[in-house]
């Protein structure tokens, strides 16, 4: 029956025959306007207004966009409803499964449904939506997984047979030195289709979704597979997210924004690499894939995995509260499969043979395990942590920042071409000679520096970057290809067999097709000397990285980290135990405080706006027990132009924290603030995030 046409006025409209009640989630981004709204449906939009579809109504005297979520026969509303004035697409978009998560991660993150759902749900492209629907995945029974690559781990074939049985299995796996993760995931993904489930698998960045689509492609076909990415472009994916949407593929390949991915019937999520920034969002409010992907199988019923070389303080939460088991080799197969490990100082006999080994950027022991690799005919991987040249000037002898005596800001040395501040004579810059050192805050000259620590007055560059690295090695090694890859360099995919020098920043190291004959991790102790609540964690999954794409010992593999070894995370490098270092990383954390061992949220802003946000959280009724607060402190000293005061633009920053079983309660009370403060249409805004790392 085709659908009656509309009345010429809104006067003239009639609701539906049934259900003639809408639930509609506005596009309106107001904590105090974060909920259902209640519409009419006019009769000749009632074949079409379905749950999920996206819709158009009037809100506050304006049209504006809106998902509708259900139909109802009556509204507790006592007023009389609007109408529902549009109805922009038939296709049902957002699913009750979506919606529903949408709406915890919202809770979880004190956040606003309509940010999440702008997250989980991409714009409408109305030529792709009239196109010919793509044709569905073949049926279960074609697809024969292989099992082979997970009989190394002693639980790993257990994890398969639970995927095989659909059983909601929850599994931290420390994947082995020079493993094939992609391999391994796309075999997991294979058992899930072959159930006839779905599989969700989430990766950093763009590189890792080209490798482990190809890694599918090879067990469930090219068409069994479907990859989202924002590198696609807007209507491509919106093509490949209908066809999720639609059934046509059981298996998604992608990046965070695919972890809301409309897949049915769930029977696998799995993150790779689950410390990596590129999994938290940058958007509010901010939501990391591991945690959207354990509310997300705890609400569907499916197995998690949570896979790395390394190991997260919160991935080990997860493995202490025992709502995971951890999958892992046996310590006799990964001392067989891992490369030998030296760090600086760990012998008298290497200090004896190399006295400045401590002091040396590349000492002997890196440049030996480099010139067998090379002779050996295999390419050796170079890890440097910055890009550039010169970032940063340190003391030469206590190796602390070179600091400013006016305003304790960094040293550093302009840039070619850069002005810094008000413009001086020629070759001058805010008050100097470019040559010489100046403040990167205040912009004064440092003609005569002196180390506050040890009154040293030489300096050292803090890090030489891959730029400065790859030339210098190329001097050292002369006749020998250098290649570089990210720090401004296009990062590489893969490099050839042969001997190379291949100098990378973290996170751009390319894969070797036979694997790296060494590793050298330069300026481990610049890794380690941020500031930054995961420093530890962060580095040794950085080195992690590295060093397991060089082949094993046995077959002459090397990585020399330029760090001392005494310290706990170049021990645990040396003795590759990324478990053993997640455990005393949360120990530690438990005692000073720090997530994930609780929860803290950090609240910045204008002073007058953190202190209200504060005060509301603190004097709320139902307030979080043990609630603690910290600071507020002045965060991100402004650049002010002339002419403005001295308090323009000051940002604080203060945090909440509470004991971790406090957390749901924290997130209400700073979302309870943050809705009075947006009915109050309060000016200044004020950024909440849960669990931050920026605190160290």
């Amino acid at each position: 029956m085709s659908t009656p046409p509309a009345s010429r006025t809104r006067g003239e409209w009639q609701p539906a025959a049934t259900l003639p009640v809408a639930r509609v989630a506005v596009d309106v981004g107001l904590a105090h306007l974060d909920r259902p709204f209640d519409y009419r449906v006019p009769a000749h939009l009632d074949a079409d207004a379905v749950p999920g579809t996206r819709v158009r109504v009037r809100f506050a005297g304006r049209l504006v966009d809106g998902y509708l979520l259900a139909r109802a026969e009556e509204s507790a509303h006592t007023g009389r409803l609007a109408w529902v004035d549009k109805v922009v697409s038939a296709e049902p978009v957002l699913t009750g499964e979506v919606e529903q998560l949408c709406r915890a991660v919202a809770d979880r993150y004190a956040g606003v449904l309509a940010d999440v759902l702008r997250l989980a749900v991409p714009p409408r492209h109305a030529r792709v939506e009239a196109e010919k629907p793509r044709e569905r995945d073949p049926g279960p029974d074609e697809i024969v997984p292989d099992r082979s690559g997970w009989a190394g781990y002693p639980r790993g074939e257990a994890f398969l047979d639970a995927l095989a049985g659909g059983r909601a299995a929850h599994a931290v796996w420390q994947a082995l030195p020079g493993e094939d993760w992609a391999a391994r995931l796309a075999e997991a993904a294979a058992q899930t289709a072959a159930a006839g489930r779905g599989a969700l698998l989430v990766v950093p960045d763009q590189r890792d979704v080209e490798r482990l689509q190809a890694a599918c492609a090879l067990l469930l076909g090219a068409d069994g597979v479907v990859a989202l990415s924002a590198d696609l472009g807007p209507a491509e994916r919106y093509r490949r997210w209908l066809a999720v949407r639609r059934g046509a593929v059981r298996v998604v390949v992608g990046t965070r924004s695919a972890a809301f991915a409309p897949l049915s019937d769930l029977g696998l999520l799995a993150v790779w690499d689950d410390g990596d920034d590129s999994h938290t969002e940058p958007r509010a409010p901010y939501p990391h894939v591991r945690d959207v992907l354990v509310l997300r199988a705890h609400r569907a019923g499916a197995a998690l995995l949570v896979g790395g070389f390394a190991r997260t303080a919160e991935s080990q939460v997860l493995v202490g509260s025992g709502w995971a088991s951890a999958i892992a080799a046996d310590r006799a197969v990964v001392r067989e499969r891992a490369p030998r490990v030296t760090a600086i100082g760990e012998t008298d006999t290497q200090l004896a043979r190399d006295p400045t080994a401590r002091a040396a950027r590349v000492p002997a022991v890196a440049f030996e395990a480099a010139r067998a690799a090379l002779a050996a005919g295999r390419p050796v991987l170079v890890q440097v942590p910055r890009a550039g040249y010169l970032p940063w000037l340190s003391c030469a002898s206590c190796r602390e920042t070179a600091r400013c005596r006016h305003c304790a800001g960094p040293l550093g040395f302009p840039r070619p071409g850069a002005g810094n501040g008000a413009a001086g004579p020629a070759g001058e810059s805010a008050g100097g000679p470019a040559g010489l050192p100046h403040c990167r805050w205040c912009g004064r000259a440092e003609p005569a520096f002196r180390c506050a620590g040890c009154g040293s007055r030489r300096l050292r560059a803090g890090v030489v970057g891959a730029g400065r690295t790859s030339e210098e090695l190329g001097r050292a090694f002369p006749g020998v290809t250098v290649r570089s890859s990210g720090g401004g360099a296009p990062v590489l995919s893969t490099v050839a067999d042969g001997p190379s020098l291949v100098v990378a920043t973290p996170g751009a190291e390319p894969a070797a097709e036979s694997g790296y004959g060494a590793a050298l991790l330069l300026d481990g102790w610049a890794m380690l000397s941020r500031p930054d609540l995961k420093v530890a964690e962060e580095t040794l999954r950085r080195w992690f990285a590295a060093a397991a794409a060089v082949v094993p010992h046995s077959e002459g593999g090397r990585v020399v980290v330029v760090a001392d070894s005494s310290l706990p995370t170049v021990q645990a490098l040396v003795r590759w135990d990324p478990a053993g270092h997640a455990e005393a990383e949360l120990a530690t954390r438990a005692e000073v405080g720090f997530p994930p061992a609780v929860r803290m949220a950090a609240v910045e802003g204008p002073p007058a706006a953190v202190a209200e946000v504060v005060d509301a959280v603190l004097a709320a009724e139902g307030a979080p027990s043990g609630v603690e607060l910290l600071g507020p402190v002045e965060i991100d000293p402004p650049e002010r132009p002339s002419g403005h005061g001295p308090d323009d633009e000051v940002r604080e920053r203060a945090l909440l924290r509470v004991p971790r079983a406090s957390g749901r309660e924290l997130a209400g009370a700073l979302a309870a603030a943050q809705a009075g403060r947006s009915a109050r249409k309060a000016a200044e805004a004020v950024r909440v995030r849960l669990d931050p790392s920026e605190i160290g």
